[in-house]
């Protein structure tokens, strides 16, 4: 009896730890090659020669801000993306998009960034990782308020997209609600230098982890201006010295802080590796209207 008793408190326990993740997500795909950790905050994807496999949010979000923690694949990567995104559906989806593109063993992974507005996409934004993001867990983080999108890593911004329709005519995602999706999947044809590397499956499973996710409603960015606004708006004082450091570059309409402001441009100059708003081969008749607000 008293073994009965002990096995059913340890299967209590085991349903009552996954249900973290299984309130909030569903596996859409990959059958056993995701699994949830005991513990229930953490969910493994796996990927062999067969199949990836993903999951998406129960809910739908219209402005949020959601935090990840994900552990990228270790050693030779090449041909594997990661992603981690939120999207709507149809045609004319929006989409916010964190990509991490794998690369061979002693390589930096690429961070691929994205924005979709109403189908239109081709806003892509790159950067290396300043740390090794297969050893422990690192937090991946979207803003998305009626104003702007923010990325961040690790609590650092390195990207601001505002919302400048009201005077370029750029649409900006705002009327269709999305999911987050997370997936694991072989893209060996484009991921790692062009498709020049393949994926080495004599490496596989390759596994990626997800842990802590977070959701807080960001409708009004000033019910929650520390999570909404990444940091406090500044003073007329701070945004003033802060424009002093940069006259060339436009400031997001939320403000960062002086500080916060500097470590996005640290980011940016030493790790960016590729922005379309500076393609000017992509775009010979002209950047988008967006690049002269748009990070």
């Amino acid at each position: 009896m008293a073994s009965i008793q002990l096995l059913f408190l340890i299967f209590a326990s085991l349903s009552c730890a996954s249900a973290t993740f299984i309130q909030n997500f569903d596996i859409t795909w990959g059958d056993q090659r995701a699994k949830v950790v005991p513990g229930g905050d953490t969910v493994q994807l796996t990927l062999d020669k067969w199949s990836g496999s993903g999951f998406r949010s129960k809910q739908e979000f219209l402005f949020t801000r959601i935090d990840m923690k994900i552990k990228l694949v270790e050693g030779n990567s090449a041909g594997t993306v990661t992603t981690y995104y939120l999207s709507s559906q149809g045609p004319n989806h929006d989409e916010i998009d964190f990509e991490f593109l794998g690369n061979v063993t002693g390589e930096p992974y690429v961070m691929h960034t994205n924005v979709f507005s109403q189908g239109k996409g081709n806003r892509e934004v790159q950067f290396y990782l300043w740390f090794d993001p297969t050893k422990a867990f690192h937090t991946y983080s979207i803003i998305w308020n009626p104003s702007q999108i923010i990325f961040l890593v690790d609590g650092i911004p390195v990207r601001v997209f505002e919302n400048t329709e009201a005077t370029t005519g750029v649409p900006f995602p705002k009327n269709q609600s999305m999911r987050l999706y997370a997936s694991l999947w072989n893209a060996d044809d484009w991921a790692t230098r062009g498709g020049l590397v393949k994926t080495d499956w004599s490496l596989a499973p390759f596994t990626a982890s997800f842990s802590g996710f977070k959701a807080t409603n960001c409708k009004d960015p000033s019910s929650s201006p520390l999570l909404c606004n990444s940091i406090p708006v500044t003073s007329a004082a701070t945004t003033s010295s802060v424009q002093a450091q940069s006259q060339s570059q436009p400031q997001p309409r939320a403000q960062l802080s002086a500080n916060m402001y500097r470590r996005m441009r640290w980011v940016q100059r030493k790790y960016m590796v590729y922005n379309y708003c500076g393609d000017t081969k992509r775009f010979p008749q002209g950047l988008p209207p967006e690049c002269g607000r748009r990070r």
